[in-house]
């Protein structure tokens, strides 16, 4: 949702006045002239050329130890670095003097739209859909995309506590299948994470389908379900600050589970929120396979409905690969869309979102809103 962006600093040039009969006296009024100006602004050092920001909350570093430059005749003013690209390092301890991150009020929407029968609808235009962001059109729209080339980052958390023992090995197979089928290693990454009583992250981030693939093998089923702690703890140390800074990514966390939660620490709500605040579709598959409806099942639609996702419900076992296989037909047909919302306020809020198609007989579905930045 965030971006970040460079504020060039400007630079004032202050020219010492020409006094032809006496160098002295011209050097200690310079010195003066700037010793008076670093103490008026904060932003200004003693340097000859030193910059100054334009973003008030965020000022440059100054030294006001550094004695001031010794009285040398003019020399030509030293080439200016470039600053560095938002989110990267310079690999200069003083680099933060030039590259200055800042929150900006820019949200980047995946969605998708389906008919009365499930299937996807991928030629709609921009003009087909209506958006509020918290009860207010958006301001400007940068961008709009069918059927997103975005980069994936997915997260496949796998319940792996004793409830689902007898189900395990198909869960194995289906996510190893799930990976080899939607991960591309060009562009994609993934990482795979077990749980029980506490999450057990087995492979993190990567582009290997290998180590991916070995790290879905080395899960093992046993113990109680924290199911909202793990969903908790992939958002937030995983998903939230994935590709941060750099280039849109759609991210996404596969939840494979019964749904049933008998050990976690933190409530439903909060696993949502950090969902929301990850900026994370989340899609669960459950494993209950019993005629009726049970609580979990109910909980994994919760989660999917806040994100944007959906939860699948194999009748058997053996179609759970059938669900991996909806989640990847998905993913590779949403849309994107990128837009500027009104009155934005960098306060940490919850910001709701309703998206809308103008034609009624088709279903968006879209999270149900956004954290915003706080400064």
């Amino acid at each position: 949702m965030t971006t970040l962006s460079t504020t060039h600093p400007s630079r004032c040039k202050l020219t010492p006045p020409m006094m032809k009969h006496n160098r002295k006296l011209a050097c200690a009024l310079t010195l003066a002239l700037l010793g008076a100006t670093a103490l008026a602004a904060s932003s200004q050092t003693a340097s000859p050329a030193a910059p100054s920001s334009s973003t008030p909350a965020n000022p440059q570093p100054s030294n006001p130890q550094t004695p001031p430059p010794a009285a040398t005749p003019p020399n030509p003013p030293a080439p200016q670095t470039a600053p560095a690209p938002p989110g990267q390092d310079t690999g200069n301890p003083n680099s933060p003097q030039y590259t200055i991150p800042i929150n900006v009020n820019e949200v980047y929407l995946i969605f998708t739209v389906t008919d009365s029968k499930g299937h996807f609808i991928k030629d709609l235009q921009l003009n087909d859909f209506a958006l509020l962001d918290d009860q207010k059109a958006p301001a400007q729209v940068f961008s709009f995309q069918q059927q997103t080339n975005l980069p994936l980052r997915v997260g496949l958390l796998i319940d792996a506590s004793t409830s689902i023992r007898q189900r395990f090995q198909f869960e194995q197979q289906a996510a190893t299948e799930f990976i080899l089928q939607t991960i591309k290693p060009r562009s994609d990454k993934a990482f795979i994470m077990g749980f029980d009583v506490t999450p057990d992250l087995k492979q993190d981030w990567t582009n290997n389908l290998d180590l991916l693939e070995t790290g879905i093998n080395a899960l093992r089923p046993g113990g109680g379900t924290a199911l909202y702690d793990a969903v908790y703890t992939a958002c937030r140390d995983k998903l939230a600050d994935s590709a941060r800074g750099q280039e849109p990514t759609r991210k996404a966390l596969v939840l494979v589970s019964d749904g049933n939660d008998n050990q976690s620490r933190v409530y439903l709500d909060e696993a949502i929120k950090m969902c929301q605040r990850a900026e994370t579709i989340v899609y669960a598959i459950s494993t209950n396979t019993s005629p009726s409806r049970e609580r979990g099942d109910d909980v994994l639609q919760k989660i999917t409905d806040s994100t944007g996702g959906i939860t699948f419900f194999p009748k058997r076992l053996e179609d759970i690969s059938n669900g991996f296989h909806d989640i990847g037909d998905e993913l590779r047909s949403q849309y994107a869309l990128a837009y500027r919302p009104a009155d934005f306020k960098p306060d940490g809020s919850f910001r709701p979102i309703y998206l809308y198609c103008n034609q009624r007989r088709y279903t968006v579905r879209v999270s149900k809103g956004y954290f915003a930045p706080k400064r």
